[in-house]
């Protein structure tokens, strides 16, 4: 098992570095100069040339790709010149000496994902840290949302397999996916928090956090999370349902259980105690791409919902070109990938012993 992990660390890394190459290029390739972008219309000739200096773009494309290598890098390069990028201005290396040879020292720190452009210099991490937990709760919801009825309307299409209720779950989870999170978002909007807000008290827009009005700080506001999550989880409970009812049928139709049928075993034993635990395999599968696909879908509800999450954000950094907050959203989205893919693996091993740890 260790060696399995490894084997997966290695090839999540080796991933990791080809999504940093395509991020950088992909966003250094747009026209426009990101220091005036930083300055507006306020800039001056020396006020464009300390800030290129500052964030390394005076440097060559290249020069610029390895100091952004070197930013993110848990082992990193540091320089003890002023005048150099390197140099720990304002402590945005936060990490630990581990020797240093004439002006330059080798640092173990947390990655460096650099400065917002539009923020007064708001570092991206703390951006990032403000906003993905609440990403991760409404993913969570969603998530579970989908598991419990996916797998619950997947069990009933199965044990009613081609009758009329297998049939009406098979319409209403084709509808699931085949509609869009936008338009969900939207009309879930207007038909529950507002034409029937009056019976489900549940608002258009809202945050996981509120302030309360009377400036007694704030105060955790759960309804805000039911609508986007409801419709973030509709098209993963939809796919839950048809990978659990088609794995449940093949489960059903294998040797065991018809030993366990002439048994004398209940239905509900052998579907419990037998079935479902194979049948959850692929589920499981669908589910982690689904965990991490959200975290980059649930940028449209966010928005449309009013929820500040990463999504939320960045949305806004979209608008006014703020390369560093997309740049660090996505390589969190894909390291969050990454990471959910491997755990799944593991779990993947577990819950089938016929899956071999190559």
């Amino acid at each position: 098992m260790l060696n399995y992990f490894l084997k997966k660390l290695l090839y999540a890394l080796f991933t990791l570095f080809g999504v940093v190459t395509v991020i950088f290029f992909l966003f250094n390739v747009l026209p426009g100069d990101p220091a005036r972008m930083m300055l507006d219309q306020n800039e001056n000739t020396e006020q464009l040339t300390a800030i290129k200096k500052k964030y390394g773009f005076d440097q060559s494309l290249g020069k610029q790709y390895l100091l952004y290598l070197n930013d993110l890098s848990p082992l990193s390069v540091h320089s003890k010149q002023v005048e150099d990028y390197t140099f720990n201005t304002n402590g945005k290396y936060n990490g630990i000496e581990l020797f240093a040879i004439g002006q330059q020292s080798l640092l173990l720190k947390t990655p460096y994902l650099r400065e917002s452009f539009q923020k007064n210099g708001k570092k991206v991490s703390t951006i990032i840290a403000e906003t993905l937990p609440n990403t991760v709760v409404l993913a969570f919801l969603a998530i579970g949302l989908a598991l419990v009825v996916g797998v619950v309307l997947g069990i009933i299409s199965a044990l009613f397999h081609n009758t009329w209720i297998d049939k009406f779950i098979a319409i209403i989870s084709t509808f699931g996916m085949s509609v869009p999170s936008f338009f969900s978002a939207i009309f879930f909007a207007w038909i529950f928090g507002y034409l029937l807000h009056e019976y489900t008290h549940l608002p258009m827009t809202g945050s996981l956090y509120e302030v309360d009005d009377f400036d007694n700080g704030r105060y955790l506001a759960l309804k805000n999370a039911i609508l986007p999550a409801i419709v973030l989880g509709i098209r993963p409970l939809a796919v839950v349902n048809q990978l659990m009812r088609n794995a449940l049928l093949e489960v059903l139709n294998q040797d065991y259980i018809r030993t366990a049928k002439a048994k004398g075993l209940t239905t509900f034993k052998i579907v419990y105690k037998h079935a479902i635990k194979n049948a959850l395999n692929p589920v499981v599968t669908a589910l982690s791409g689904w965990f991490a696909s959200m975290l980059a879908g649930a940028v449209f509800v966010e928005f449309i919902f009013g929820w500040n999450g990463l999504g939320k954000e960045i949305v806004e950094a979209l608008n006014t070109l703020d390369l560093p907050i997309i740049m660090g959203a996505v390589l969190i989205i894909a390291t969050t990938f990454v990471i959910i893919t491997i755990l799944v693996d593991l779990i993947y091993a577990y819950l089938d012993p016929r899956v071999k740890l190559y």
